[in-house]
């Protein structure tokens, strides 16, 4: 059938979508805060704190 097969990326591609937009937000964060645009870079840390908390519960009950 088409379904049989190896699937041992599926766990690394669904945390890839999990924390990999958060961690980009963050590395943005940090570089607009660095550079003296706080509230920027506070906005983007927000964002990747919330979407962690959102892929987290989507993703994870996707997985179990």
């Amino acid at each position: 059938m088409i379904l049989e097969g190896n699937l041992d990326g599926l766990a690394t591609f669904l945390f890839l979508i999990m924390f990999g937009p958060a961690i980009v937000f963050i590395l943005i964060g940090a570089v607009l805060f660095y550079h003296k645009k706080k509230k920027a870079g506070k906005v983007f840390m927000i964002l990747a704190g919330v979407y962690c908390l959102i892929s987290v519960g989507i993703c994870g009950a996707m997985m179990a």
